[in-house]
């Protein structure tokens, strides 16, 4: 069974389009202004955000699809700027699984410090995040709303990792 680990935003739910649409409103730089925007995440009321929020290519029944297969070991693996966006994200994988491993972030970290990322996968939507991991030995795949080019495999939906691996 190989290690499967699921970035939260930008891969199950698109959290990150509202977040960026206030930030304009704000006329906060998502790119350059990187202290105002860690503050604008940790303001948010995040268990509202993650109600309204679209869930992305049938993220959740993928996931489970996954976990039925019995080819991973499956956690979901997400930044966070706060403690109230790491339980809101924590009770809503809760509600949908019974056993899944949610282990939050701080956003000043990289994901490859928080598990052992040789020979497991990361699937994100922040072709940063997937760098560091390959460098730490991992294997990286890069989730898009539509195929595209890039350094990494690429997916659409979680359910094609089942034909990946």
């Amino acid at each position: 069974m190989k290690n499967l680990y699921i970035d939260f935003d930008g891969v199950i739910l698109d959290t990150i389009t509202p977040v960026y649409n206030l930030a304009k409103k704000l006329n906060i730089d998502v790119k350059t202004q990187t202290k105002e925007m860690g503050l604008l995440f940790s303001k948010i009321d995040w268990e509202t955000l993650i109600d309204e929020s679209e869930e992305l290519s049938n993220s959740i029944n993928s996931i489970k699809k996954l976990k039925e297969s019995k080819k991973f070991n499956i956690s979901i693996l997400t930044h966070i700027n706060s403690l109230k966006e790491a339980k809101a994200k924590i009770e809503f994988i809760n509600n949908l699984f019974d056993d899944l491993t949610i282990i939050p972030v701080p956003k000043s970290c990289s994901k490859t410090m928080m598990t052992q990322t040789k020979n497991a996968i990361l699937v994100d939507d922040y072709s940063g995040n997937l760098r560091e991991w390959e460098a730490s030995g991992g294997i990286g795949v890069k989730y898009t709303k539509e195929k595209e080019e890039c350094e990494f495999k690429n997916v659409t939906s979680l359910e094609e990792l089942l034909e990946l691996f």
